[in-house]
């Protein structure tokens, strides 16, 4: 049997693979009274929320903060769930679940990582296209605030 075969810790037997999708974390950083977004490094290209994959071991949330900081250069803090993401199509690279949390940060965001830059947008001046859901999680981000009232829904 090759290495790279799944074996049963107890028996040894072959264990059948699974496909499954793989877990990222998203984060919506609030500051100056704007979102951070990033323009990505890697494809797909374009604007995106910082974020990226859980490695093995690690508690979502450590993943949410983690990535803030690669990508953004910014420590967060009042870490809260926003919603979870998990529409196959939603990458295009592959099937991914996202766990959304928002957070807020001080201090100036700078570009690192995957980021090839960053800016800081308010709901009236994102970019025109956002990369894999984005676009339809700040819409339920922006409808979930208090501070910016909107009468439109957005269909699950």
């Amino acid at each position: 049997m090759s290495s790279e075969a799944l074996v049963c810790p107890s028996c040894g037997a072959a264990v059948k693979h699974y496909r499954n999708p793989f877990p990222t974390v998203d984060i919506i950083i609030e500051i100056n009274g704007g979102i951070v977004l990033i323009e990505r490094k890697n494809p797909p290209y374009g604007w995106a929320l910082p974020g990226g994959f859980v490695d093995y071991g690690e508690k979502l949330e450590s993943a949410a903060v983690r990535e803030a900081r690669e990508e953004t250069s910014l420590n967060v803090s009042g870490l809260r769930l926003l919603g979870c993401y998990s529409d196959p199509g939603r990458d295009p690279r592959m099937h991914t679940i996202s766990i959304v949390y928002i957070a807020s940060a001080d201090g100036i965001p700078q570009a690192a990582d995957d980021a090839v830059s960053v800016g800081v947008f308010t709901r009236e001046a994102l970019p025109g296209t956002l990369c894999f859901d984005h676009a339809a999680i700040l819409s339920d981000y922006f409808l979930s605030t208090k501070s910016t009232p909107t009468t439109a829904t957005r269909p699950a």
